[in-house]
């Protein structure tokens, strides 16, 4: 997960909707199921994928009340809490 991706998407979900990015994650997820995709393709879809969801997640952290840096930063931590363990 890129923070700088994830910063530019929220700003895309405050500008239009959220929706926008679950639809294009249903859509990526799907093209990630056609056997033509290579691997280096899927890799790239999978990091896509995953900065839509870190981004939707940041948002929902905003819409809850935390300014967008303290969303960044308690996201990150939970992520990085995660791989820890």
């Amino acid at each position: 997960m890129k923070l700088p991706i994830i910063k530019h998407i929220n700003k895309f979900i405050e500008d239009n909707d959220s929706d926008y990015v679950l639809e294009t994650i249903q859509l990526l997820e799907y093209i990630s199921e056609s056997t033509a995709i290579k691997d280096d393709e899927l890799d790239v879809i999978g990091e896509l994928v995953s900065n839509m969801y870190g981004s939707l997640e940041v948002q929902k952290l905003i819409d809850e009340g935390q300014t967008e840096k303290d969303a960044l930063n308690n996201f990150m931590k939970r992520v990085m809490g995660s791989i820890d363990k």
